[in-house]
């Protein structure tokens, strides 16, 4: 029943994050913030893991190869279909998961810690849509992090390969070219745009919700890590099933 009964309360919070708009003029400044917090501040961590995922599939899969009928540029092909497919848009979202709702959940919570929201809700500021609204808007963003998070860990594939002594690097780019479905793509995009609600929102909702003080905060942080992991891991086998079933 606490179950069902969170499910309705973030339900309800979704709404009442859409009403009441808070002036353009705050908002827009309230959205440059979050995409710099969010998004562009994220950058380094999503290229070094990028990078380093790609490396470890083209090396693992060439190690794998011991047949020698099998065609070499097959590790291109493997490092793209996993990079496009899985590890970009679900390992890195798992990631950001913990690093931008670890964010959300404390600065939020901290605020209902200190009483600031009580303070904006006695000033007659709808406080959800002035929280939690600039973050969904800043991570429609997300998915040019993931277009970089793509490239990055291609590169990384390349680099492996070509450089271990795996491949050629025309084997690779003939691997990276073979069979490719440009709705693999889209797929990727739409996932992506959907774990970024998830990770915008949940967050956000064990933090405005929190009760309690400074510890309470870190269990916040943690519950709601726990949680947005488990929602983008079901959704993900459910636009897998929906888009490539």
């Amino acid at each position: 029943m606490n179950y069902l009964a969170s499910v309705g309360s973030y339900a309800i919070m979704i709404r009442e994050v859409f009403k009441k708009p808070t002036k353009w003029r705050i908002m827009k400044s309230l959205i440059f913030k979050e995409i710099d917090e969010l998004i562009f501040s994220s950058l380094g961590i999503i290229i070094f893991i990028s990078f380093f995922i790609g490396a470890v599939v083209a090396i693992q899969t060439a190690l794998n190869l011991t047949n020698p009928l099998i065609p070499r540029n097959l590790i291109g092909f493997a490092t793209r279909q996993s990079v496009i497919l899985e590890f970009a848009p679900t390992f890195v979202s798992i990631i950001m998961a913990g690093k931008v709702g670890s964010y959300i959940t404390s600065s939020i919570g901290t605020m209902r810690v200190t009483e600031q929201i009580d303070a904006l809700e006695v000033m007659g500021v709808n406080s959800l849509n002035y929280l939690v609204f600039p973050k969904i808007i800043a991570m429609l963003f997300y998915p040019f992090a993931i277009a970089i998070s793509m490239y990055v860990g291609i590169f990384g594939g390349w680099i492996a390969g070509v450089f271990g002594g795996f491949l050629t690097s025309e084997d690779f780019i003939t691997g990276l070219q073979s069979d490719f479905v440009p709705f693999h793509i889209a797929y990727a995009f739409v996932k992506t745009l959907i774990f970024a609600f998830v990770i915008a929102t949940i967050p956000s909702f064990h933090g405005f919700y929190m009760r309690g003080g400074a510890l309470e905060v870190g269990k916040a942080s943690t519950t709601a890590f726990v949680w947005t992991s488990v929602v983008i891991i079901i959704i993900n086998y459910i636009l897998t099933q929906l888009l490539l079933g």
